[in-house]
């Protein structure tokens, strides 16, 4: 099968001088010209027409033959097209000959007008032609770097959409078009609207076989195409493969993290790509991709793809193909490939280096350095920076490694290029301001030291406190750096000797400084490195913060957030370097220099402490390794509480030897021992016990009776004493004393009075914890009389007497209990019984009930004595005044009598009652028969008879037996008076006379006291004439 070709290079390359992607209409003539060409033709479309016509009659060869024979020069057909203008008026008299025709006087005038071209003409032109072929002939149209030429043009777009239409549906799938780009299509058109998206994707719809170029088929062709070699030279390479093969994995193997790229598989496979190593095709293929990313091409070659490489790759191989055999392409020859389309601004670092830098090596380097700036899964190290610059097997890697490391720091100190931890990366102009900018920035003396703190004492240790793990005991250190505090202090310190000491190396000052010093030294050694990039650390922090604002340069912005991210990394590497450096650091406690095997940074600062601590706290052993918790609190005290009771002889630890020993002392001298003090003794060099193991021993002391614990003058004991010990607060305040020891014989008699005053034993064993006791038990006793209060009894004295003496001995001290108490016991006791037990008894229960219902009778029933039981009442008076009272039966005597009494009272009282509703039931009869109450209506008559009914209520109510006299009286003398008044109103409501009761008729008798008939006689004439005035008056008496 036979197929033609046209490449369509003018919509990429040299057709691009004629039509430009602004000039759509023009595409459809491209591919009529170059179809044209295919055919014969002339490439300009008139000209084309006019042999395509002639062709097409026949008459095409005749016409050549005719105008190269009338041509003045005898020019041939294909050179006087070339310049038809010039040719004009032959060009006509030839067809004129060939066809017959006169009426055309200009030929090419008359079809450059006429001309025109569409795209269904065209395909069945391209029709015509491929029917005219042997059968099964396909004809296929190439168009190169269309991407560059449709980019984000909708009608470009479109127009290519209907030329592949037209061609696919006439010439039934024989003409074929066929696209390159640099890129995949859909990715180089750039970002699209809706609209242009859907266009697009018509116009992908007819580009249905796609096929990605990969950086492995450039390889391929490279090797196949450009790199094959001579049996000669294969012979040689065969040579160089065997005694260098062994060494491939060492030569070309990128570590430190990076990204593995492709080795020599075979000998074969070395030969076909020798002199390229099989990493730079995907290496230079990732370079270009992420340099084209960041707009690194200029114009047209903004999109650089896979087939770029191929020139590349032939220059440099044409460049080194002169060299003997065993000589290797450099990564940093592939710049000058790409050099002429890179755009100004990005390489303008480079062409700074080449005229000032004087070190064409070095700027070799930075050319390295930037081919891969953008390509992060490389890691630009020492290590594979030399691996891209070797160019020979026979290179010396040793001198070439330090000879880069040379060229790195120049282009470092230059700010070509920054190092971060252990990379190296390429700075574009923007990149080098900034960079330049961090270098000056001014750092403060303690910047560094303040970092060295937070690498190794926040990052790497952790924690501010370390654990001896022999005991369990957590220790406070003090975090130090050359000898300044860093965190805050404790008696055990860390001290970090950096690199910037002038002791970084002084082993013998640094082991004579600690033999004195309570700190663990720690000497890094020397390393610049590490103090380099704690500079660059600490400069790029604070410049970030002075330069990270809104508003600012975008590109600026971004520099500066790289950085960041960058920094973030550059600390991350330096902890793995302090790690390092602390691994291998020399550690000296108290003179010595430590023998620390574990190879962890963290560990061996932990294993070093561990050393320290025991250096210090010489002490510490006395503790005889028994790792101390919370519980062992009230276990110890328990325990030895325990022994004491059980008689059993009692072994002080040597812990709690030096307890006693130390409280004894500050007591000799007269000193205040608290539990604060005791605190301070013993968790401090040369001792170092932890709270708790004090604690632990403080109560184990006092539950075997050798100390003593007080606290606001109340002694501490068992659960109280526990609580204080393990508490947190008031450590100042909880007082210790040595307890005296006592005679058995005196601690016997304390407890048996403790038994027989109180009625059970105590918790305490020894003498002191039962006196305090026996002391709280009488402040107790105390504070329960005073609160029963007898004030209102007349035993009111002796109970405060008694309070007074609890009191009292309540307040006595150890010693007293122990020898004066037994002088009192016996009057302790009675007093007990006799008194205080019943004046409780008493208060406590039916006799004090008794007495108060007592008294209140009395009290209550004082005017009814007049008339009944004056003499019982009297008797009851003075039971309850009796001072002892609440003994024997006294109680039940005045409860007996005054049942007595209130039966007398009772009767009396009913007695009186009855009487005087007899008197009312008189008063009532009487107001029945007067004229008044006959006169009156029943309202009237029902109201009055309510009065008596109230009055005898209130009567039946009355306790009071002289008070029921006075309530018959004042009946009589004025509510009587009151009802019959009542009855006798009009009906208007005015009175028709008034009744007065005899009792309020008023005169003066001339004498007060009647002495004989004469004087009754002139009283008699007395009331006589007052009666009758108030009879006069209009009033009428009822007697």
């Amino acid at each position: 099968m036979a197929t033609s070709a046209s490449w369509l290079d003018g919509l990429g390359t040299s057709k691009a001088a004629i039509i430009s992607n602004n000039d759509v209409d023009k595409l459809l003539t491209v591919f009529q010209s170059v179809f044209d060409e295919i055919c014969g033709y002339y490439k300009e479309g008139y000209i084309a027409q006019l042999e395509r016509q002639l062709d097409a009659q026949g008459l095409y060869e005749a016409f050549k033959e005719e105008f190269e024979r009338i041509s003045a020069t005898n020019l041939p057909w294909s050179k006087g097209r070339e310049q038809a203008l010039f040719e004009s008026d032959t060009i006509t008299k030839a067809f004129n000959k060939v066809t017959g025709q006169t009426s055309i006087t200009n030929v090419l005038q008359h079809y450059q007008d006429n001309y025109k071209v569409s795209v269904e003409d065209f395909a069945k032109q391209v029709k015509v032609y491929i029917d005219g072929q042997e059968p099964g002939f396909r004809l296929n149209f190439f168009v190169d770097e269309v991407g560059q030429f449709v980019a984000d043009n909708t009608r470009l777009m479109l127009n290519l959409q209907t030329i592949a239409e037209s061609l696919n549906t006439i010439c039934r799938g024989q003409a074929w078009i066929i696209v390159t780009a640099q890129e995949r299509l859909d990715q180089v058109v750039g970002d699209m609207n809706a609209q242009q998206g859907n266009d697009f994707s018509r116009v992908q719809a007819r580009f249905g076989i796609r096929m990605h170029l990969t950086s492995a088929n450039v390889e391929e062709v490279i090797q196949k195409r450009l790199l094959k070699k001579r049996n000669s030279a294969e012979d040689q390479l065969k040579l160089v493969y065997e005694r260098e093969s062994g060494n491939f994995g060492t030569l070309f193997g990128f570590t430190d993290g990076s990204v593995a790229l492709k080795n020599f598989s075979s000998e074969q496979h070395f030969i076909n790509s020798y002199p390229f190593v099989p990493y730079q095709y995907t290496l230079f293929s990732e370079a270009i991709k992420g340099l084209s990313d960041h707009n690194a091409f200029e114009g047209r070659h903004a999109s650089v793809g896979e087939r770029s490489l191929l020139g590349v790759f032939k220059d440099v191989a044409t460049s080194i193909s002169e060299k003997p055999v065993g000589n290797l392409a450099p990564f940093d020859a592939m710049y000058a490939g790409i050099s002429s389309v890179l755009n100004s601004f990005i390489q303008s670092s480079i062409q700074v280096a080449e005229q000032n830098l004087g070190d064409d090596f070095a700027v070799r380097i930075l050319k390295t350095l930037f081919l891969v700036k953008y390509y992060t899964q490389f890691k630009p190290t020492l290590h594979n920076i030399t691996i891209l610059m070797l160019e020979s097997f026979d290179q010396d890697v040793g001198k070439l490694k330090q000879r880069i490391e040379e060229a790195l720091g120049l282009l470092e100190q230059q700010t070509y290029i920054q190092k971060n931890g252990e990379l190296f990366e390429f700075l574009t102009k923007e990149e080098k301001d900034v960079e330049t900018e961090i270098k000056n920035v001014e750092l403060d003396g303690s910047d560094i030291s303040s970092t060295i703190y937070e690498l190794i004492f926040k990052d790497i240790l952790a924690s501010t406190r370390i654990t001896y793990s022999k005991l369990g005991i957590d220790y406070k250190y003090a975090a130090k750096v050359d000898g300044e505090l860093k965190g805050n202090p404790a008696e055990l310190g860390i001290n970090i000797i950096s690199p910037l000491s002038d002791n970084a190396t002084g082993e013998a000052a640094v082991t004579m400084e600690s033999a004195s010093a309570d700190d663990l030294f720690v000497m890094l050694g020397e390393d610049s490195v590490f103090i380099r990039d704690i500079r660059l650390l600490k400069k790029t922090e604070l410049y970030i913060r002075q330069n990270q604002r809104a508003g600012a340069d975008s590109t600026r912005q971004r520099i500066i957030s790289e950085r960041g991210s960058q920094n973030q990394e550059r600390r991350r590497k330096l902890k793995q370097r302090a790690s390092g450096l602390l691994a291998d650091a020399t550690f000296i406690a108290r003179g010595h220099v430590l023998t620390i095997g574990d190879s962890d940074p963290k560990a061996r600062l932990q294993n070093g402490f561990q050393t320290l601590v025991e250096k210090v706290y010489s002490n510490l052993a006395l503790l005889a390794g028994h790792s101390y918790t919370e519980k062992d609190v009230a276990k110890f005290h328990t325990a030895s509480k325990e022994e004491l009771l059980q008689g059993m002889e009692v072994q002080l630890s040597e812990a709690q030897q030096q307890i006693i020993d130390y409280v004894s002392a500050q007591k000799k001298q007269g000193l205040r021992v608290t539990l604060k003090s005791i605190e301070e003794r013993f968790e401090r060099k040369n001792y170092g016990w932890p709270s708790v193991a004090i604690a632990a021993n403080m109560a184990a002391l006092c539950g075997m009776g050798k100390l003593e614990a007080r606290q606001n003058s109340n002694q501490l004991t068992d659960e109280r004493l526990i609580a204080a010990l393990k508490g947190n607060r008031d450590h100042d305040s909880i007082i210790f004393d040595v307890q005296v020891e006592y005679a058995s014989s005196q601690i016997r008699a304390l407890k048996n009075f403790y038994s027989s005053f109180f009625g059970a034993s105590p918790r305490a064993s020894d003498g002191s914890g039962i006196a305090r006791e026996i002391a709280d038990e009488f402040q107790g006793l105390a504070g329960r009389l005073q609160n029963l209060s007898a004030t209102a009894y007349p035993f009111a004295q002796k109970m405060e007497d008694a309070r007074a003496t609890f009191e009292g001995l309540a307040a006595k001290d150890v010693a007293w209990f122990m020898s004066e108490l037994a002088t009192m016991e016996d009057e302790l006791l009675a007093n007990k019984e006799d008194i205080v037990d019943p004046m409780i008894g008493f208060l406590g229960g039916q006799q004090r009930q008794i007495y108060d219902k007592a008294k209140a009778f009395i009290d209550g029933n004082q005017a009814n004595f007049d008339v009944a039981g004056a003499d019982l009442a009297d008797e009851i008076r003075d039971i309850l005044g009796q001072e002892l009272c609440f003994k024997g039966n006294v109680m039940q005597s005045a409860a007996s009598k005054q049942a007595e009494l209130e039966t007398l009272i009772k009767n009396a009282l009913e007695a009186k009652r009855t009487k005087a509703r007899t008197k009312l039931e008189e008063m009532k009869a009487r107001l029945h028969v007067t004229d008044e109450y006959t006169a009156a209506d029943p309202d009237k008559k029902a109201a009055a008879d309510a009065e008596f009914e109230s009055a005898g209520q209130a009567i039946d109510q009355q306790t009071v037996i002289p008070l029921i006299d006075t309530q018959l009286s004042n009946f009589s003398n004025q509510t009587f008076p009151r009802i019959i008044s009542g009855l006798a109103q009009t009906s208007g409501g005015t009175l028709k006379e008034d009744v007065i009761g005899i009792r309020s008729v008023y005169f003066v008798p001339k004498k007060t006291i009647l002495e004989n008939e004469s004087d009754v006689d002139a009283y008699g004439e007395e009331l006589k004439a007052a009666l009758k005035e108030q009879i006069r008056n209009g009033k009428r008496i009822s007697t």
